[in-house]
């Protein structure tokens, strides 16, 4: 199983609908809420991210709430 991280904001209804999607699937994943937490947020824009939700799986980096590119990530 691929370690998930998926970086939020509190009012952003992609990452709600990405949070739903995952756990829809039964996955764990570490939520980093940009909202919340400015070393996320620091952390996020280093990878060079600046809107939510991104999706980390594996390494694998996920702009936007992309179901093509998370499960096409999860078979890898």
């Amino acid at each position: 199983m691929k370690d998930i991280t998926i970086y939020t904001s509190t009012t952003c209804s992609f990452c709600h609908m990405a949070k739903d999607y995952l756990d829809g699937k039964g996955l764990k994943y570490t939520e980093k809420n940009i909202s919340e937490d400015k070393d996320a947020r620091m952390e996020m824009m280093k990878m060079g991210f600046t809107g939510v939700p991104v999706i980390i799986i594996g390494d694998e980096q996920i702009l936007g709430f992309d179901k093509a590119k998370i499960d096409a990530a999860l078979e890898d």
